[in-house]
C-alpha cells in the first residue's frame, strides 16, 4: 500500500531541474528520444526554460545556460522539486527543523510558450519556495494545480 504523506498532502516528486549546455539538443533528446512533451515554456534566447511532461504528472525541467561552458563548480542538477498542496505551512516546518530557507514562499506567474497537445494553459501561477536540505541539497516546494 502506498504511503500517504500527511505533511505535503498531494505529495510526490514534481520535477528534477537540469542546466544544459545545448538547450535545443537536450529538449530534442527528451522529446524525440524519450517521448516527453512540452507542458510549460518560458524565457528568451540565452535564458530559456521548459517543463517537459514525462508522464503521470512528473516533469524534467531544462534550463538553458547562458555561458557556452560550465562555470567551475556548477552542477548540472540544479534542484529537485516536491509537489505539495500548501507551500507555506511546509516551509515553516522546514524552518523549524533548522534548514535555511533560500527563497521565501511566493507566487510566480509564468506565461506559457509551450505548444502542442500536452501544453498547459496560457498563464499559470506557481506557488513556490526553496530551501537547503540537511546536506546542502537544494529543494523546491511547489503548488500549482495546472502542473
Amino acid at each position: 500500500m502506498p504511503h500517504t504523506n500527511p505533511v505535503l498532502n498531494s505529495a510526490g516528486i514534481h520535477h528534477v531541474a537540469l542546466r544544459t549546455a545545448d538547450f535545443d539538443r537536450s529538449v530534442a533528446f527528451y522529446t524525440d528520444t524519450l517521448g516527453c512533451a512540452p507542458k510549460l515554456a518560458w524565457g528568451e534566447p540565452g535564458a530559456r526554460a521548459v517543463m517537459l511532461d514525462v508522464g503521470d504528472g512528473n516533469y524534467v525541467e531544462v534550463f538553458e545556460r547562458e555561458e557556452p561552458e560550465p562555470v567551475a563548480g556548477e552542477a548540472r542538477l540544479l534542484h529537485f522539486c516536491l509537489r505539495c498542496a500548501n507551500v507555506d505551512p511546509v516551509i515553516e516546518r522546514v524552518r523549524a527543523a533548522g534548514c535555511t530557507v533560500t527563497v521565501e514562499p511566493k507566487d510566480v506567474p509564468v506565461t506559457n510558450h509551450a505548444a502542442g497537445p500536452a501544453a498547459g494553459p496560457g498563464t499559470v501561477t506557481l506557488r513556490l519556495a526553496f530551501f537547503q536540505g540537511p546536506d546542502g541539497e537544494v529543494v523546491e516546494l511547489m503548488s500549482c494545480p495546472d502542473l
